[in-house]
């Protein structure tokens, strides 16, 4: 009888690594998707080579990487950029990144991953202030705080709990916070 537990228990395991594993590749697929739309050739792209480097260091198949990248020549496809800002648990502040081929949707999920986690939808400009954009090796960017802020240690179980559930979601490609311990 020990066998079969362990056996269902290593399946389980391994059922939630392929799924983590899937959606790390799905989100790593949009970003080179995204960087390849204007140029698709790597040489002459760094944010394109940049996502490529990174899809390899977490050993994303080349075959995905090809098809990620031809998926930008499709002009039928409409994939996007989108930044979401937002206040969480404490009034900490979030910025938000994703790539998406449904607006709607993505703002809607992510609205309602907000609402469910204490977390409040702000208007486009109310939270950018409080970062600077940090360009960095290969063309890539990310959001430094101005002003980090110090949550309480229950704002800050809640804020790791409603950062676990927006990096959870395939089109969320980054989530920046003004506070210390989760940047």
């Amino acid at each position: 009888m020990s066998g079969h537990s362990k056996w269902s228990q290593i399946k389980r395991q391994k059922g939630v690594t392929d799924k983590k594993r899937g959606q790390l590749f799905a989100k790593l697929g949009s970003a080179i998707t995204v960087a390849a739309k204007s140029e698709p050739n790597p040489q002459f792209n760094p944010r394109l080579r940049s996502a490529v480097e990174k899809a390899r260091e977490f050993q994303m198949p080349n075959d995905n990487i090809e098809r990620a990248i031809k998926k930008a020549s499709d002009k039928n496809l409409n994939v996007e950029e989108l930044t979401f800002e937002s206040y969480g648990p404490g009034g900490s502040a979030l910025f938000i990144e994703a790539i998406t081929d449904s607006r709607n949707r993505t703002v809607a999920e992510v609205k309602k991953i907000l609402h469910d986690h204490e977390g409040k939808w702000a208007e486009s400009g109310s939270v950018r202030w409080a970062f600077d954009q940090v360009v960095g090796e290969g063309g890539e960017r990310s959001w430094k705080a101005k002003f980090p802020q110090i949550l309480s240690e229950k704002d800050h179980r809640k804020l790791e709990k409603l950062i676990e559930a927006l990096d959870e979601h395939d089109d969320v490609q980054d989530i920046f916070t003004n506070t210390p311990e989760t940047e």
